[in-house]
């Protein structure tokens, strides 16, 4: 016997879910929105107080015109929330002269008519003493970046799609769901069984549990987020350094101003390089986590190579091609799936809560999606 019917279940509610709930419920949907743990919490992807937000996109043009609405969107939802969600920082993508991160990043800011610099490595300190960067570095500028309070914003978009009518259930993990007879899809999850017209499976590392076809393509990935004490704290605050991407020859750092928590936070891209089923991945860091850390510290911010005061793991699920997936499920029209974001989602969570919303009433996004089509992959069928 079904405990409830609803026109969309949104399996999921970190980041893109609960924007997904907030647009399905405030145009009028009967939405379930099932979370595995707490609303928030710090088991998956979207947590660590801020995420990036930047539209000179060095990934792909192609994402630029989904990070204009990605904007508006954020803004709409801090007007409602009465809350700042949105901070801008100005942006830079830094890496050596004419390398990947450089031409990709004027690449879009060039497509789509961005506002930006190019700064020398002299030119960056200059601005930013924060900075320690050898010469043949350059940064493109694009003054629209910032960061995202990650956290408070899914709180925000929870609390605003409840007021809608949207039923919002914690701890309460999906088991499986199959197709109903006529139409629709059957949800059961640890408490019960549910019925809906259509499913959105937003659950980032453990979507490969519910599309066995992503667990191949669908990677979790173990992350670390450190934050440490500047030795000089006043070239770290909010005002006075930009959010920041660093490519060099011991990866993929990422950098965020002082904010919310005491420490200069940073990060790196597939961090050690640690995969695995999500339940498996450690969430405590330790001596090494923090050592790879220092080791950019060391080199591109020696002013902020303090006294470690926070480390925190999150997780990336990554695809081959480290771009999105968006998709109707082939095989279970009702299904509509979202994520891996391969660590570079969370801006777009905004944007992409508005397209699942649309794909789940079974209207046609006003977006282009081909990048984000699942049929990239080898077949992906529920």
């Amino acid at each position: 016997m079904a405990s409830g019917a609803f026109d969309v279940i949104v399996a999921g509610v970190g980041g893109m879910g609960a924007q997904t709930c907030l647009r399905l419920a405030e145009r009028g949907q009967r939405v379930l929105g099932l979370e595995r743990f707490d609303i928030p919490h710090a088991m998956g992807s979207s947590h660590g107080v801020n995420r990036i937000i930047r539209l000179a996109y060095f990934e792909h043009p192609s994402y630029v015109p989904l990070l204009r609405r990605a904007y508006e969107l954020w803004r709409d939802l801090e007007q409602r929330a009465n809350e700042p969600l949105l901070y801008i920082t100005g942006s830079m993508d830094i890496g050596p002269s004419g390398s990947a991160v450089i031409a990709g990043s004027l690449a879009s800011c060039r497509e789509h008519d961005l506002p930006h610099e190019v700064l020398d490595a002299e030119e960056i300190m200059r601005r930013y003493p924060g900075y320690r960067l050898p010469r043949g570095y350059e940064a493109v500028f694009q003054g629209d970046g910032g960061f995202v309070a990650s956290e408070r914003a899914i709180v925000a978009a929870v609390n605003l799609a409840m007021h809608h009518g949207a039923v919002i259930r914690a701890r309460e993990p999906l088991i499986d769901y199959a197709p109903l007879p006529g139409g629709g899809v059957r949800v059961r999850t640890v408490k019960g069984t549910y019925e809906a017209g259509r499913l959105v499976l937003t659950s980032g590392a453990w979507i490969g549990e519910h599309v066995a076809a992503l667990a191949t393509n669908a990677v979790p990935e173990r992350q670390v987020l450190g934050w440490f004490q500047p030795k000089r704290p006043e070239s770290y605050r909010l005002g006075k350094f930009p959010v920041s991407n660093l490519k060099c020859d011991l990866g993929h750092f990422y950098q965020f101003p002082i904010w919310h928590v005491p420490g200069f936070k940073i990060g790196l891209y597939h961090h050690l390089n640690e995969t695995g089923p999500a339940d498996a991945l450690s969430r405590d860091p330790n001596p090494a986590d923090e050592a790879i850390l220092r080791e950019g510290l060391a080199r591109f911010f020696p002013d902020a190579n303090g006294d470690c005061l926070a480390a925190r793991v999150c997780l990336f699920t990554n695809t081959p091609d480290e771009h999105f997936i968006l998709d109707i499920l082939p095989g279970f029209p009702e299904v509509v799936i979202a994520s891996p974001c391969s660590g570079h989602g969370y801006k777009f969570a905004s944007v992409v809560g508005e397209i699942l919303a649309e794909l789940a009433s079974g209207r046609t996004p006003s977006f282009d999606l081909g990048l984000f089509a699942s049929s990239r992959f080898a077949a992906v069928s529920a």
